[in-house]
């Protein structure tokens, strides 16, 4: 027998070996489909039947790649990913042929100047600059991997210029000073794993004049690793704050205060996308994201959606007074706003009792979480277009708004949301999924799971890998960078020297039918003597 014919038997028997084997497993999966209680569609046609569940189970992935066109896909559209991505990867953020928008559709329009600011006119810090890694790409071919290659940048960080530095509890013994207006939302560890918080503490830091908010999962060392300033959130669970009984610890208050990164506390009463308590599953609380959050290890952590230390303003006001006095930093609330009811109240006891917050973070509806429930995410509180004006005319109402500075939060992850943010009261803005997405997150909406294919909201070493922190740390600096750029473009379109004169006549709301309002027209009415009743408007 010649090597042919032996080759011909070796295929046969393995062909046939294949057969059996897959024979033999259909047969099996067959038998265990016609059985089950569980399933109709497999037990009336058992084997095939499971195809229908493969394709269920891939439906995100084919409406997001091959169905939904670029506008389409939520939370963030495929066109919305596309510009996050260029900036942080390739720090450009130039459209060929025109704007995708849909100009037949309500928005809000940025007021363009005859006679814009010229760049030399623009007000900003023009000594402070980084060097960036950035990719540059020289081929894009249908079939093979594109080509690219990296190559550092050295840039301006557009910064404020510090002149115009904003500060934060200007009567605190220990003020915080801002001269970047776009920070990271509140994102824990824990939520997120160490690479990524590593990546995104290190991209802030090289970027500078910015803040990075803990998220209610305590401060961690990774939060720290950039060396940037932070905002230390303290959660209803008060995880990092709290002794083996779970009561606020002020002890450890101090000790934390003692860090000198942390420039802030930030009490959080809701946040838009889960105004109920945060949870995080079992799998995900390893022994140190335990120890940092002062629980017990590997078992489902739930903080409850309020303090049990307050439940009414004067008796939050105090506490917040407590925390400043312990700490010396600034304290900040974050709240999701359910009407003007509420930020009435608010403006009106901070001005009866001479206390309050030094900041209020006002979150979207809109806004992202690792995990929350469908009818909280979609219909309780008020999206941030909306809130951030009664928020902003109750405070100037009662005289109070020059105390009190204003963060947004809530899907402003371009230059221009973020300008329209600062047109209708913002200080400063926050960004929470933006930045995910320069680390690597591809929207798999498997945040809750602990299983993010890409590493990022992960705490499973294994899947941990997919993220290399010294490539991603660069695409964070890059996009916030790129970030200040554009709102600096857009304030001198508007003819303003700096992005911190934003105001309500810089922006205009169109309807379908093409009428305009200024929003200057539109709230104006909210914060005239008696108009209570009209910040329905």
């Amino acid at each position: 027998m010649n090597i042919a014919d032996i080759m011909t038997v070796i295929g046969f028997v393995v062909v046939s070996l294949i057969v059996l084997i897959l024979l033999a497993i259909s047969i099996y999966i067959y038998f265990v489909d016609r059985t089950q209680r569980q399933h109709p569609v497999l037990r009336n046609y058992p084997v095939v039947g499971r195809a229908r569940y493969f394709f269920e189970k891939i439906g995100p992935e084919l409406r997001q790649y091959f169905f939904n066109n670029d506008r389409e896909s939520k939370p963030i559209s495929r066109e919305e990913y596309g510009h996050i991505v260029k900036k942080a990867k390739y720090k450009r953020d130039v459209e060929g042929f025109g704007s995708q928008r849909d100009f037949e559709k309500e928005g809000y329009y940025i007021r363009n100047s005859m006679f814009p600011m010229l760049t030399e006119e623009l007000k900003m810090d023009r000594e402070a600059k980084v060097t960036t890694n950035r990719y540059l790409l020289t081929k894009d071919p249908l079939f093979t991997q594109r080509e690219e290659h990296l190559e550092e940048e050295n840039s301006p960080v557009y910064l404020l210029d510090e002149d115009d530095t904003i500060v934060i509890g200007e009567n605190c013994q220990d003020p915080f000073r801002v001269r970047g207006q776009i920070g990271m939302s509140a994102m824990s560890y824990g939520s997120l794993g160490e690479r990524a918080i590593t990546a995104l503490s290190e991209g802030l830091g090289i970027a500078k004049g910015t803040w990075m908010n803990t998220g209610e999962g305590g401060l961690s060392d990774y939060h720290l690793k950039g060396g940037g300033d932070i905002i230390m959130q303290i959660g209803p669970g008060m995880f990092g704050l709290r002794d083996k009984e779970g009561n606020f610890n002020w002890d450890e208050l101090k000790e934390k205060s003692k860090i000198p990164q942390l420039k802030a506390f930030e009490v959080k009463l809701g946040q838009g996308a889960k105004t109920r308590g945060g949870h995080v599953d079992a799998e995900k609380v390893n022994e140190e994201i335990a120890r940092i959050r002062m629980v017990e290890p590997f078992t489902s952590i739930d903080s409850p959606n309020r303090f049990p230390e307050f439940s009414d303003l004067p008796s939050l006001f105090d506490f917040i007074e407590q925390v400043r006095e312990h700490s010396g930093k600034p304290v900040g609330m974050k709240v999701v706003v359910g009407s003007h009811f509420e930020a009435e109240d608010l403006a009106k006891g901070i001005r009866d009792t001479g206390k309050g917050p030094d900041f209020i973070t006002i979150d979207g509806s809109e806004g992202g979480t690792g995990a929350s429930y469908q009818e909280l995410t979609d219909s309780v509180g008020l999206p941030i277009k909306s809130a951030l004006p009664l928020v902003d005319n109750a405070l100037k109402k009662h005289g109070v708004r020059d105390r009190v500075k204003i963060i947004a939060s809530g899907k402003l992850y371009s230059p221009d949301q973020v300008a329209i943010a600062l047109a209708m009261g913002a200080d400063l803005v926050n960004i929470a999924r933006a930045f995910m997405i320069t680390v690597g997150c591809i929207q798999t909406l498997e945040c809750h799971s602990n299983g993010c294919p890409v590493g990022v909201a992960t705490t499973d070493p294994d899947l941990q890998k997919a993220l290399v922190v010294d490539e991603k740390k660069h695409r964070t600096a890059n996009y916030l960078i790129s970030m200040r750029k554009g709102l600096y473009r857009v304030a001198a379109a508007a003819g303003l020297e700096s992005p911190l004169h934003f105001k309500r006549e810089h922006v205009i709301y169109k309807d379908e039918k093409g009428k305009t309002w200024s929003l200057d027209d539109i709230y104006q009415s909210m914060i005239q003597p008696g108009g209570e009743g009209s910040m329905n408007a």
